[in-house]
């Protein structure tokens, strides 16, 4: 049986990526959701790739 890609994170998959992090990385994706106003979803994204919009166009380390 093959995985279903997902192309977007929901809440809860956020939650627990961001849970498993080591507390002081887990600030700087929450206050970039706080910063851009957007879930920590796409917050994520964001850190991983400055220029994403979403997971769907993250490459991780563009824009860096």
């Amino acid at each position: 049986m093959q995985a279903k890609l997902q192309e977007q994170l929901s809440p809860a998959d956020a939650a627990v990526i961001l849970r498993r992090l080591p507390e002081r990385i887990q600030a700087a994706p929450i206050a970039r959701a706080a910063e851009i106003e957007d879930p920590i979803a796409i917050s994520i994204a964001n850190f991983l790739d400055t220029e994403a919009l979403g997971f769907v166009d993250c490459k991780p380390g563009r824009g860096q």
